[in-house]
């Protein structure tokens, strides 16, 4: 599967719902990234929440200083601290709310052109970089 923005969340975009911004605040309502184990995780353009993932490694990580110019999305390079078990070769960007995480829509789905993917992990920090045109774009 080539990198995808997941169409689902688009419509929601379009009719300007609820949890769909990507600037919001930093923190427990942020958007954020997981690698994903495509051993386990397929891409379905059906999917709308996290909790249509599997094959999750490691901790999630918050986008930081994000930034919306044009329409291209960026910010900044992700650290992954500490990260054991299968391998990684995908990310996929979501958005948190204070619901449960079947209300957290996912966004993007990256499998190439990211810097350090795939990766094995070695219980030591998987460091991500981001290409400098931004990290997807609608």
């Amino acid at each position: 599967m080539a990198n995808a923005v997941y169409p689902l969340w688009k419509q929601e975009l379009m009719k300007h719902t609820a949890n769909t911004q990507l600037n919001s605040a930093e923190g427990a309502t942020g958007v954020y990234v997981a690698l994903v184990d495509t051993g386990t995780y397929t891409y379905s353009d059906t999917h709308q929440f996290y909790s249509d993932l599997s094959g999750i490694v490691g901790t999630d990580q918050e986008i930081l200083n994000k930034t919306q110019v044009g329409r291209i999305f960026d910010g900044d390079n992700v650290t992954f601290p500490s990260v054991g078990g299968a391998s990684a070769e995908a990310l996929v960007f979501y958005r948190r709310n204070a619901g449960a995480n079947t209300t957290w829509p996912v966004v993007a789905y990256l499998d190439t052109g990211v810097i350090g993917l795939p990766v094995t992990p070695n219980t030591g920090d998987i460091q991500l970089s981001f290409d400098a045109q931004g990290i997807f774009g609608l």
